[in-house]
């Protein structure tokens, strides 16, 4: 997967606890979160390059405390940002492979050994893509057919969590009033200026009530601004360093890209309506013709109704509606 700013954007939105915190506490399973001391946070973030996947990836690896049948243990959350524009069906065997190279790498730099054990992983595709996730989520799923009993034990098994940020309605996403929640609300919006502006409102109203209010500001701003650069939003954004303090001349800014869409919006209407006509006046002259073809060879030949309708173009069900007001 080739790294592009929307990556990197999103790589330093989780190189801070809390953003890590949101994801795992919003929309990862209750049961999950619930057992993890998220004060104890710690990043491991680094590019595992790899034989296999040659290209550069951007991935996100922090630890954190659980406590488990009342013993502390540490659990790695592997978290991978997947934005490319169409669903990847090896993920399960990427992630696979990913974990197994990150595995290694643990047991390299001594952080564990064999006779140690190797700690356990929660891997986390984060996926932004506008068609929804349709691949496998674990690599055993792919193994087809499904193999005999005997053989079902040999198989590989690695479950990763999907979190598709498209699949999250407006209303879903309301009811996590987190920074995070805000920022999916905004890719949500796509490139509709009107929607980014709405999304773009919601986010400042949770910034504002946010204990640590200054520090999600300047977090949320830096990544607003590439988001809205790789729009192309044709706006001017060296002056915009705070969402809360420069709420104002983003809103002027957004404003007249609404205005903006909204007249392009009435003249491709407009277009596409004249275009719409002409199609239409031509499909319509085409069924005609269709038509006639078939009346000829209704009145000068003994052809079935299956035959004509081959020839003309027509339903079999239309030529036999012209044989019957031919007939009468």
């Amino acid at each position: 997967m080739a790294t592009n700013h929307h990556d990197t954007g999103y790589k330093e939105l989780f190189s801070h606890p809390e953003f890590v915190q949101q994801l795992i506490e919003g929309f990862a399973p209750a049961e999950i979160s619930g057992l993890m001391d998220f004060r104890t946070l710690k990043n491991h973030s680094g590019n595992y390059i790899t034989p296999l996947f040659e290209e550069k990836f951007e991935d996100v690896v922090w630890s954190v405390d659980i406590t488990w049948k009342e013993v502390p243990q540490q659990v790695y959350l592997y978290i991978l940002l997947e934005f490319q524009s169409r669903v990847d069906h090896t993920m399960p065997i990427r992630l696979m492979h990913y974990v197994a190279c990150f595995y290694d790498h643990l047991l390299k730099t001594r952080v564990t050994t064999p006779g140690g054990g190797l700690p356990p992983v929660f891997p986390i595709v984060l996926y932004n893509g506008s068609q929804r996730w349709t691949a496998e989520q674990d690599v055993y799923e792919l193994v087809q057919p499904e193999p005999p009993g005997f053989l079902r034990v040999y198989q590989p098994h690695l479950r990763y969590y999907l979190v598709d940020e498209g699949r999250y309605t407006e209303e879903e996403l309301g009811l996590r009033q987190t920074p995070l929640s805000g920022v999916f609300g905004v890719e949500n919006a796509g490139h509709s200026w009107e929607a980014l502006q709405q999304a773009v409102d919601r986010v400042v109203a949770i910034i504002q009530s946010d204990p640590n209010k200054d520090r999600t500001d300047r977090i949320i701003t830096r990544w607003l601004k590439r988001h809205l650069t790789r729009l192309g939003a044709g706006i001017h954004l060296n002056q915009l360093d705070s969402l809360v303090e420069d709420r104002d001349m983003l809103a002027e800014n957004l404003e007249n890209l609404v205005k903006k869409e909204r007249l392009e919006g009435r003249d491709e209407g407009r277009e596409e309506g004249r275009e719409e006509g002409r199609e239409e006046g031509r499909e319509e002259g085409q069924h005609e013709a269709r038509k006639e073809v078939a009346r000829n060879l209704i009145n000068r030949t003994e052809m079935n109704d299956q035959m004509i309708a081959e020839i003309s173009g027509l339903a079999v069900e239309d030529v036999g509606a012209l044989r019957s007001g031919i007939k009468h």
